[in-house]
Order: C-alpha cells, then sequence, then structure tokens
C-alpha cells in the first residue's frame, strides 16, 4: 500500500496569517493551529482526500507543543523552514505538500518536487 501524502505545516506562518493577538502566546497560538488540523488527517484537505500524515513544524517560542494523534509535531532546532525543506527531501517518494506564504520556503520546497498551498487552506 502507498504511504499517505505527507503534509507539512509551517505553523510560524499560519500562526502569523490571522492578527489574533498569537504573539502574546506563541506556544498557545501553535497549540491551536495544530488542534485545527486534527480532523484533517482522516477527513482530508480540497482534492486530496484522506487519510493524510501532517506534521506541523514549530520552531522559537513554539517548542514544546506536543504531538497528538493525528499531528505530528516537529520542534525546528534551529530556522523552521529549514526543518521543511528536510522533511521534503527526506521523503522524495511520497506526495508533499507544504502549508506557507513564505515565497523563498515555497520555491525551495518545489525544487524538491512538493506542492504548495497557502495557509486559507487549514485555516480559513
Amino acid at each position: 500500500m502507498d504511504a499517505a501524502p505527507l503534509v507539512i505545516v509551517d505553523a510560524a506562518n499560519v500562526v502569523g496569517s490571522v492578527p489574533d493577538g498569537w504573539w502574546r502566546d506563541r506556544r498557545g497560538a501553535a497549540e491551536r493551529v495544530r488542534d485545527l488540523l486534527v480532523p484533517y488527517a482522516d477527513e482530508g484537505l480540497p482534492g486530496r482526500p484522506g487519510p493524510l500524515e501532517l506534521i506541523l513544524v514549530v520552531e522559537g517560542g513554539a517548542r514544546g507543543v506536543t504531538s497528538v494523534p493525528g499531528v505530528r509535531v516537529e520542534a525546528a532546532p534551529g530556522s523552521g523552514d529549514d526543518r521543511i525543506v528536510e522533511l521534503v527531501a527526506e521523503h522524495p517518494d511520497r506526495a508533499r505538500l507544504v502549508v506557507t506564504a513564505d515565497r523563498e520556503l515555497r520555491r525551495r520546497v518545489g525544487e524538491l518536487g512538493a506542492e504548495v498551498t497557502g495557509p486559507r487552506t487549514v485555516r480559513p
């Protein structure tokens, strides 16, 4: 059986896409995004039926967010963007979708064959 498509979410970029006071509690904001992602593991995303493997990449003040069933959390030791690129590169034979609006990150993962979509895909 083929592996489920891999969806890698740039937590900092998705959190920052909505000015809801996230800067006062970065960890809490990342936890809220993590929890929003849970249903997508089984239900899928538009144009991508489930099941999906979801990875939320956190950095900085959001380190310490834990994984929950359906969403694996990866704490980047340095740059979240660099960890996302590493994850894309580690899975060349899988369908990969990166959720971010960061132009440079979009370019980097695109060069590795990943598809990219914006934060509104997971955070309407």
